[in-house]
């Protein structure tokens, strides 16, 4: 019986040590069994998925991108699904149903409302880290907006488009306009007079001078580069009784009434300030960088930007910039996956090969600003850096509050339509943004 019991021991000893070597590996550095830490057995790929909007010519780099991520990272497989119309709804469906992208796009209103859901991630302790290859300082300051809460960041810049005018050459030329705004500028000469007497020569030569595009970053760059403000520290909406506010307010209602300024909801049933500026018939319109593929398309136009003009005596001051933030579903199943992908779109190395070779956007991230110089087009490229380093994103105290940038221009676009008296109109539009902000303070 001893010699039985024994024998019987030595058998199980032996099929344990036969099971533990075909199991987790053991020294041999074998892990087929392995669970690894985003989820999968060693050897499968990884995959995530990234959502955007976006022009055809947009998504065609955002493609390049993504097959160029995977042929570097042969254990990550990103997928790329664009979301077109209705973004913001299709993504809210995705999150509550659990089938939303790991990483996806945000615009300054949405990030807000996704940041106090709880549905994206906090980046700070990812961006901070020591082998992270995006830090917070590579970004510049004004673009964060309402990105970040608390010093705390839930998106990042993608790239930015900081608002100039773009000009019409042959248009400012045919009204008997010789000294482009662009060296007016350069000389410190470029004010609101300067501005006014280009328009109302290109007016008197039958065609429009300027096409006012009904959204915040048009109307709060003309105050903000007067040395005025639209919101004060504690967010409160104070255009009606900030005098420099007021005054550029006004210096746009007086200008559409002498149609120097064209409002462009009122422009010809079909045609836009871009297809009019093409076709030779307005001087100025406002834009990011968003402009320069379509207009380099046209060999014959010839154009170039500009600045906001301003009053203060310095040659530029802060006007807007139009950002969207990239951010990472707090649900996901693959986070370091996603964020190897996240930042590497977000690199000053993703940015450069997103932007490059005539991009309609200009980095946020510092390093890369040959990107927007290259090919001298327009002539002037280097502006939109300028304006980037002066510019902001929407404040987060409008951002932060659902509906209010669109009740706002709702109530701008019915001061043009209907021929609005200005001071009735400012009054109540700071009325109504005041009561919205406090109404949500307080749970209303």
């Amino acid at each position: 019986m001893k010699k039985l019991r024994k024998s019987l021991l030595a058998v199980v000893l032996l099929a344990s040590v036969v099971l533990q070597a075909c199991g987790s590996g053991g020294g041999s550095g074998d892990n087929q069994g392995a669970v690894a830490e985003d989820g999968k057995s060693s050897g499968e790929k990884v995959k995530i998925k990234w959502a955007t909007w976006g022009n055809p010519g947009e998504l065609t780099r955002f493609q390049e991108f993504t097959k160029d991520f995977n042929s570097r990272h042969p254990d990550i497989e990103a997928e790329l699904i664009p979301i077109p119309g209705e973004y913001d709804q299709k993504i809210l469906t995705q999150l509550t149903g659990g089938t939303a992208p790991d990483v996806f796009y945000a615009g300054d209103g949405f990030v807000v409302k996704l940041i106090e859901n709880k549905s994206i991630e906090e980046m700070t302790p990812r961006m901070t880290a020591a082998d992270s290859k995006i830090k917070p300082d590579d970004y510049f300051e004004g673009l964060w907006g309402a990105a970040k809460r608390d010093g705390k960041i839930y998106g990042v810049p993608v790239d930015c488009n900081p608002m100039v005018l773009w000009y019409n050459k042959k248009v400012l030329n045919d009204a008997g306009i010789t000294e482009m705004p662009a060296d007016l500028q350069a000389k410190g000469q470029w004010t609101w007079d300067a501005f006014k007497g280009m328009v109302e020569k290109i007016r008197d030569s039958k065609k429009y001078g300027y096409v006012l595009d009904n959204s915040w970053n048009s109307y709060y760059s003309w105050v903000t580069s007067n040395g005025g403000k639209v919101y004060d520290d504690n967010g409160k909406f104070i255009g009606y009784d900030d005098p420099k506010s007021k005054e550029a307010f006004q210096f746009l209602y007086d200008n559409v009434k002498e149609k120097n300024i064209t409002f462009a909801g009122t422009l010809p049933k079909g045609q836009g300030g871009d297809a009019m500026f093409m076709s030779n018939q307005v001087g100025f319109v406002g834009a990011g960088r968003w402009y320069l593929p379509l207009f380099k398309k046209n060999s014959s136009l010839e154009y170039d930007v500009v600045t906001w003009p301003t009053n203060t005596g310095n040659k530029i001051e802060p006007a807007g910039i139009p950002t969207a933030f990239l951010v990472m579903n707090s649900a996901s199943k693959h986070k370091d996956a996603a964020y190897t992908f996240y930042s590497e779109f977000l690199s000053s190395d993703g940015q450069k090969f997103r932007l490059q070779g005539g991009g309609n956007a200009v980095p946020s991230v510092q390093g890369v600003d040959d990107v927007v110089l290259e090919g001298n087009l327009p002539e002037h490229a280097q502006l939109f850096l300028d304006a980037r380093e002066v510019g902001y994103s929407l404040t987060p105290f409008e951002a932060g509050i659902p509906g209010l940038s669109t009740d706002i221009t709702s109530k701008f676009e019915a001061l043009w339509l209907k021929n609005g008296e200005l001071d009735a109109s400012l009054k109540g539009i700071q009325e109504m943004a005041n009561k919205k902000i406090d109404d949500y303070k307080n749970g209303k």
